[in-house]
């Protein structure tokens, strides 16, 4: 059975009726009409069910209820009090903590300059970033083990919000020679070239590849790739020695340093890959993950978009 229903305001208003001795006294303290806090004082007594004063012209006398509840109530608040200074630190990011997921190419474009800027503005509050496939980012803050993240689109969105699109980026075919890269690439060269593909352990999951595969079924073929491994930087440089061709944004080719022994195409039709932030679905978001979130988006938004098309 239900306890009776009790604010921290009836209790408050309580107290200071019983210092002040009287009700127009106690609301004149705290600012409010006397009838607004009379209604209180008797919602506290319908829930006790008790009375709590005996009201005469000059002024309240405690009942026996009263004079008992007095230390609960001192207590009550000053519990409540404590509670609140405890979170001081999360509210004002003066401490507490955050998790963030990023997705696994972010190391290279922004997450140095994330981490950075983030210390140096709330140096009290702990910071973990954790670098995956956009899959696990996602499936990561649904179950609660990451406060948001930053995912490339589109992902399993049970559960979760997402944001719209912060940051978008061109996935182009790079290979070692010129002549394969001298036009747009279609879906069905890409198809029978000897494909160096990153997000190894993510295969056919990963964004980039859901939408190559959509567009590959589409036309009537299927994405096989000769040789997988885990990051863009190996698949970069397996590009470059001739191994096979990759596919990859700019920006993060820019960014590793292989913007020489490399000829980049764009697809055809373009490939733009979407970029957007996770939370759980209704949960609002703590002072530091906000922070976290403003941060990433601007760092995003300063990364060259690919170029619109005409």
């Amino acid at each position: 059975m239900a306890g009776p229903s009790i604010t921290l305001q009836q209790l408050s208003y309580f107290l200071s009726a019983v210092e002040h001795g009287s009700l127009s006294a106690a609301a004149e303290a705290n600012f409010i009409a006397q009838p607004s806090l009379s209604e209180q004082i008797r919602r506290l007594e319908r829930a006790l069910g008790v009375s709590l004063f005996t009201r005469t012209n000059r002024k309240l006398i405690l009942t026996e209820a009263a004079r008992i509840l007095v230390p609960y109530a001192e207590r009550t608040l000053a519990a409540a009090q404590e509670a609140a200074a405890a979170v001081d630190p999360v509210r004002n990011l003066t401490g507490g903590s955050v998790s963030f997921g990023t997705f696994s190419s972010s190391h290279d474009l922004i997450n140095v300059d994330l981490i950075t800027e983030f210390r140096a503005l709330y140096p009290g509050v702990s910071l973990r970033i954790e670098e995956l496939n956009s899959v696990q980012v996602a499936e990561a803050v649904r179950s609660g083990d990451l406060e948001a993240g930053v995912v490339a689109l589109p992902v399993d969105d049970r559960g979760l919000q997402v944001s719209p699109v912060v940051w978008r980026s061109e996935a182009r075919y790079y290979t070692a020679a010129s002549d394969r890269a001298a036009g747009p690439i279609g879906i069905g060269a890409i198809a029978d070239a000897c494909l160096i593909l990153p997000e190894a352990r993510w295969g056919d999951m990963d964004p980039t590849r859901l939408q190559l595969n959509a567009r590959a079924q589409a036309a009537g073929h299927t994405i096989r790739p000769a040789i997988e491994v885990e990051s863009y930087a190996v698949a970069l440089e397996l590009a470059r020695r001739g191994v096979g061709d990759t596919i990859a944004s700019p920006p993060v080719v820019e960014t590793l340093g292989f913007t020489h022994g490399l000829h980049g195409a764009s697809l055809d039709p373009p490939l733009i890959e979407q970029y957007g932030f996770v939370w759980r679905r209704n949960a609002v978001l703590s002072p530091a993950a906000t922070a976290v979130v403003n941060l990433a988006r601007a760092l995003l938004s300063a990364i060259p978009g690919p170029a619109p098309t005409v």
